[in-house]
């Protein structure tokens, strides 16, 4: 049997390459630039490498009863292992996932194809456009996973963008977003506020020690307009191999701080990843 062999490709927005796993037959780490951006394991859609992968499915996971199928829009679709988590766990899901890099979509279809019946419908497209023209009250779950390069674009950080999302989502939908920053944390305070001007209930997961400064990482966000299982959430996130705590209530009032939210006029992308953060080999 030959060993798989890596796969190098031009994509809109850099390099892209996909490399295998050699611990596991068919899985590959998608990068951009150097920057892992999916890790999908076609035999096993269940195994999530990435932490804010499986903090995002815990949440994936008590949106709704177990198995209950789930109509969710995905922003940002990478290799699509949301997506293919979702149909493995949850059948009869109907999912539309949308990614701007039509380069990056033409390699994951061709080396990694989805599975037939998924229920997944992928479409090239900007996600706020997409997001806008996406039916009122469509969704029972927003995914946004949005990063060009290694930052989340402006225009999908401000007041205007937040209430298409929350016009997109069903009464008790919830919108779950994979963030990224750091120690003062300007850019995370400012989306919490952000995400309040349209959300009664936001929750924040992340690991301790970036929620304490100490280092740059994820930040998986929480929004809706019903209270979110914060105890289920606790207690899944704490027993992953790298435990997550899970910030709700007065806790995450006091980080917000005075932090104002964002509108289209001002907004600015995430802040830059200190070098090495996220890049590899």
């Amino acid at each position: 049997m030959n060993e798989p062999i890596p796969v190098s490709r031009a994509v809109d927005g850099g390099t892209a390459k996909l490399m295998p796993d050699l611990d596991r037959p068919r899985a590959w780490l998608l990068t951009v630039e150097g920057a892992p951006q999916s890790y999908v394991d076609l035999d096993d859609p269940g195994h999530l490498e990435f932490e804010y992968a499986r903090r995002i499915a815990h949440v994936l996971d008590a949106a709704a009863d177990p198995g209950a199928p789930l109509d969710v829009l995905h922003l940002g679709g990478g290799a699509l292992t949301l997506p293919r988590y979702l149909a493995a766990a949850r059948p009869g899901s109907h999912q539309v996932v949308i990614e701007a890099d039509r380069g990056l979509l033409e390699l994951v279809a061709g080396h990694l194809p989805l599975p037939s019946g998924a229920g997944i419908t992928v479409r090239p497209g900007d996600a706020r456009t997409a997001l806008e023209a996406a039916p009122e009250g469509s969704a029972d779950v927003i995914v946004a996973d949005v990063f060009g390069g290694s930052r989340v674009p402006a225009h999908l950080t401000s007041v205007e963008y937040v209430r298409a999302a929350a016009r997109a989502l069903r009464p008790g939908g919830w919108y779950v977003a994979n963030l990224a920053d750091g120690a003062p944390f300007a850019f995370l305070r400012s989306q919490l506020a952000t995400y309040r001007t349209a959300f009664a209930h936001l929750a924040l997961i992340a690991e301790p020690s970036v929620l304490r400064g100490r280092r740059f990482g994820n930040a998986v966000l929480v929004a809706s307009e019903s209270e979110p299982p914060v105890a289920v959430l606790a207690r899944r996130t704490a027993a992953d191999a790298f435990p997550a705590r899970v910030e709700y209530g007065e806790a995450l009032e006091r980080f917000m701080g005075g932090a104002a939210p964002v509108r289209d006029e001002d907004a600015t992308p995430s802040p830059e990843p200190p070098d090495g953060a996220f890049s590899v080999g």
